[in-house]
């Protein structure tokens, strides 16, 4: 009945993808966070339900939108995020392994930088950036509600995998569920027409940290308090914020299992098994930055090279390992130019948002950007601590996150220069803007005063 029901709903979907791309990204967004086909039991389940949706919208875009509205916006991050798959397509053209495993795992990379920079353009107002941020938080958060109450309900019962796709290991499945918290907090924060949203919102975020905490994955854990401590820091109420996350931590010892305080008591213990493995791992990686800098091993060749550059010796039939760094697995992989493309891409969320508050400073009216600009913050400082223990480094998640930044940001400055300003004097609109933006009328944005 699950099968039917999910392919019924997607089947539907697919002529409305068509006709409104936007709808049919959120409903790909939807395939690739909720995953609703994990839940089928048949033939749903292996179904690439995802790829059908993809194909109908960016037809849809090609049919009605082409010459209305932009495949992308072109900025910053989305220069980067080409600049770094370019930079990923060439190392993995001279890689040692090409077979049907890494040449699948090189094809969703491709389609995830495709799917973001789609995502740039259609999240074009404030509305669907409120709608988009709604269904990644809703869909991830179905997981954080859910495996929290049964982690409650059990009495601390350990997860040990996630939902399935990238989200199928348990530290991957946690660390969404850290980027999902600041989501989730700012979203309830955010909708102050609907009273109960706050509460529901943060009931939610606490079964989403039991959720996180169940895990028992320790680099999530990490990320969860930066993230947490991050949030206190923007929040406007340090001492207030501070003194309650002093209180959950004196109270954590008291109500966590047993077996959750003995996985994060071996934090920093270089002999522990898992550990280990990741300060060989790292100074693998360091061995095949060395002998590999420009174009690294290639896209998934970190595991099979693994044996050639081994700091330890393997014992016959002993498993490889990869990277457990995500900076170090695009590193090692795609080489130093592609490393560091991605590390200015992972930061330049950080000055874009600061722009968008910057602006919202000096609006009261653009105050929910300023929100939204926290929240994207927060969620990147939970990323970028995760994956320094996780091998993320082409999470699906953080490229959409980052095209969401370009879309904030766009969002945001337009309505900065096309608004009445908070004097109540309209605010020009320059010429400069109609030549920057030549595709606002194609938008359907009212711009008064266009000369």
């Amino acid at each position: 009945m699950r099968d039917l029901l999910v392919f019924a709903f997607v089947l539907l979907m697919l002529p409305v993808s068509i006709r409104r791309p936007f709808i049919g990204l959120l409903v790909f967004s939807w395939l690739a966070y909720m995953r609703p086909q994990d839940l089928c039991w048949g033939f749903a389940r292996t179904m690439r339900l995802s790829f059908f949706v993809g194909l109908a919208m960016i037809l849809g875009w090609w049919a009605y939108e082409q010459g209305k509205r932009r495949f992308a916006l072109w900025d910053t991050r989305s220069v980067l995020m080409c600049t770094l798959a370019l930079l990923v397509s060439v190392s993995y053209a001279f890689a040692q392994k090409q077979d049907a495993y890494t040449n699948t795992y090189f094809f969703e990379y491709i389609k995830i930088i495709i799917i973001s920079l789609f995502t740039t353009a259609q999240v074009d107002s404030r509305l669907r950036l409120r709608v988009m941020f709604w269904m990644i938080a809703l869909s991830l958060g179905f997981f954080g509600v859910k495996n929290g109450i049964q982690g409650v309900l059990t009495g601390g019962s350990p997860i040990l995998r996630g939902p399935g796709g990238m989200l199928e290991d348990n530290n991957d499945f946690a660390l969404a569920m850290v980027m999902n918290v600041p989501l989730l907090w700012y979203m309830g924060i955010a909708e102050k027409g609907i009273p109960w949203a706050r509460r529901a919102t943060q009931v939610a975020v606490l079964l989403t940290v039991i959720t996180v905490v169940l895990t028992h994955s320790r680099g999530a854990f990490l990320a969860l308090s930066a993230t947490a401590l991050w949030i206190a820091w923007r929040s406007g109420h340090l001492v207030r914020a501070v003194s309650v996350l002093a209180f959950l931590a004196l109270l954590f010892p008291l109500v966590a299992p047993d077996a959750v305080l003995e996985r994060l008591s071996s934090i920093g213990d270089t002999k522990e098994s898992s550990a280990n493995a990741r300060l060989t791992a790292w100074a693998t990686a360091m061995r095949m930055i060395s002998d590999n800098p420009v174009l690294g091993v290639g896209l998934r060749n970190f595991q099979p090279r693994f044996p050639e550059y081994s700091v330890v010796p393997l014992s016959e039939g002993s498993q490889t390992y990869v990277a457990h760094n995500s900076y170090l697995q695009i590193w090692a992989e795609s080489g130093s130019l592609a490393f560091v493309a991605y590390i200015v891409l992972l930061g330049s969320v950080f000055f874009a948002c600061r722009r968008v508050h910057r602006m919202s400073r000096q609006r009261p009216d653009l105050q929910w950007a300023g929100n939204y600009a926290r929240m994207m913050e927060a969620t990147m400082v939970g990323f970028l601590v995760g994956a320094f223990f996780l091998n993320r480094g082409h999470f699906d998640l953080i490229y959409h996150w980052l095209a969401l930044t370009t879309a904030l940001l766009s969002v945001t400055t337009l309505a900065w220069r096309t608004a009445p300003a908070a004097d109540g004097m309209a605010r020009p609109l320059r010429r400069r803007i109609a030549v920057r933006w030549p595709g606002l009328r194609g938008l359907g944005v009212q711009t008064p005063g266009w000369r």
